[in-house]
């Protein structure tokens, strides 16, 4: 497996066909999860300044569903977690703000955006019907949620403890709501195609992106572990804490081969 340094990070596009989707250069999201010691300032800088020299188009997507029900499904009062919700999700919308503008201040190409703000996006409410239905009917996707699931609980859960229906219910519903874009982003967004980019490959990454049946990303979605490389990690923030289900243990991605030039030249060529 070969992998690319670019601008500090390790870029490891899952499959080949997710290698040209980054090659073609037209739009990375970037998902970033409420408290999350990964996504410090100075880390969404780097990316928003990576992610400029290699895509035309970025988004930052974070996650504000759902969050005041995790919190509660893991002893919180009701009126503690709504309060420990909205502290999270304010304070990493500001660090998602501060970091863009200290790394390319005035840039119209960086969007950063709230999940709930696509309720009402008619595509992302069909992507989001059809992830609720295969959780109810596919036993291999309910799997990956499962094991998804499973290693975000793991470690706040009491030794000897399982995880409760109601714990399971509450991380199936704040993945659903992030899955849309991890499927077809392209659609939700109208780009011509999407890498939607995370600092970990999530145990579901080989169901969404396997050939065959079931519920598939499309085939102008394409999915990337973007890392700091271990020198640059190491003079960053502390290393990732657990904070939300997509953050499972790093694995290898594979068929990564390096690309060259900026999104801009790639366009022109």
């Amino acid at each position: 497996m070969t992998i690319t340094a670019d601008a500090s990070f390790e870029v490891l596009p899952f499959t080949r066909t997710c290698r040209h989707i980054w090659e073609d250069g037209d739009h990375v999201l970037i998902g970033v999860s409420p408290g999350n010691s990964y996504f410090s300032s100075e880390r969404i800088a780097g990316l928003a300044q990576w992610a400029t020299t290699r895509f035309a188009q970025v988004d930052f997507v974070y996650a504000d569903l759902h969050v005041d029900r995790m919190f509660a499904a893991f002893g919180y009062t009701r009126e503690h977690a709504e309060k420990r919700a909205t502290k999270e999700i304010k304070a990493v919308r500001r660090r998602i703000l501060k970091g863009v503008e200290e790394s390319v201040p005035g840039r119209a190409d960086i969007r950063v955006r709230a999940l709930s703000e696509f309720q009402s996006n008619p595509v992302y409410q069909l992507l989001h019907r059809r992830i609720l239905h295969f959780l109810e009917t596919d036993d291999e996707f309910r799997k990956g949620c499962e094991e998804m699931a499973l290693h975000f609980v793991g470690s706040k859960l009491p030794e000897g403890e399982s995880i409760t229906d109601v714990q399971l219910q509450v991380c199936f519903d704040y993945m659903a709501a992030e899955l849309p874009f991890f499927v077809d982003t392209p659609s939700i967004l109208d780009v011509p195609s999407s890498v939607a980019a995370y600092h970990v490959k999530m145990p579901l990454t080989d169901v969404l992106f396997a050939r065959g049946g079931g519920l598939r990303a499309t085939r102008n979605q394409a999915y990337a572990v973007v890392r700091p490389e271990p020198a640059a990690a190491t003079a960053q923030a502390p290393a990732p804490q657990a904070a939300a289900p997509q953050a499972a243990a790093a694995e290898s991605a594979t068929d990564h081969v390096p690309t060259e030039g900026t999104a801009d030249e790639r366009r022109a060529a």
